[in-house]
């Protein structure tokens, strides 16, 4: 048995929850979002929680027992607390700013490097050296952040780049020379 698949989902206040055909709504107080899960699971929508259960115990229901139940919990989440996601510049130079809604990015290279959120995202620069990552779907949310942190990966030697807040990277010595 899945220890997350049986879990059954608490309802939140504010909270709707629909499933028409395969497809699951969730609305709440920050906006919606809707989510093709996949057909033989099934998804039992009661006032108080919501539950999945799985049609067999072949290894492919098994494994989507426990993801089609945290896609759905993870919807209920962004819907009404939304997710984040931090990253840090640390280098000589490394620095981020914002024109209009891009997020502009030096690091180092020759040209800034810009991204443009899509819709339902947001960016936020608290700092020259650490972006915010804002929205309700945390697919998406961690997806840019990803995409940002790809730019520029931190590197063992002098641990310059773009990380995640609290990422611990690895250092490694350099060259002796003798």
């Amino acid at each position: 048995m899945s220890r997350i698949g049986i879990k059954p989902i608490e309802m939140k206040d504010g909270v709707t929850v629909t499933k028409d055909g395969n497809t699951v709504t969730v609305k709440g107080p920050k906006g919606e979002l809707k989510k093709d899960i996949h057909p033989d699971m099934i998804v039992n929508i009661n006032e108080k929680e919501i539950t999945v259960e799985r049609p067999s115990d072949s290894k492919e229901h098994r494994s989507l027992h426990g993801t089609t139940r945290s896609i759905i919990n993870n919807m209920i989440e962004g819907v009404t607390k939304g997710f984040e996601k931090a990253l840090e510049l640390s280098g000589v130079g490394y620095r981020a700013s914002k024109s209009g809604q891009k997020l502009v990015v030096n690091v180092g290279y020759s040209h800034p490097v810009e991204f443009e959120p899509e819709k339902g995202i947001e960016i936020e620069v608290p700092s020259n050296t650490r972006i915010v990552v804002k929205g309700i779907d945390k697919e998406r949310v961690g997806a840019l952040a990803s995409n940002i942190r790809a730019v520029r990966p931190p590197e063992p030697y002098k641990g310059k780049g773009i990380r995640y807040e609290n990422e611990y990277v690895r250092r490694k010595e350099g060259k002796t020379g003798k």
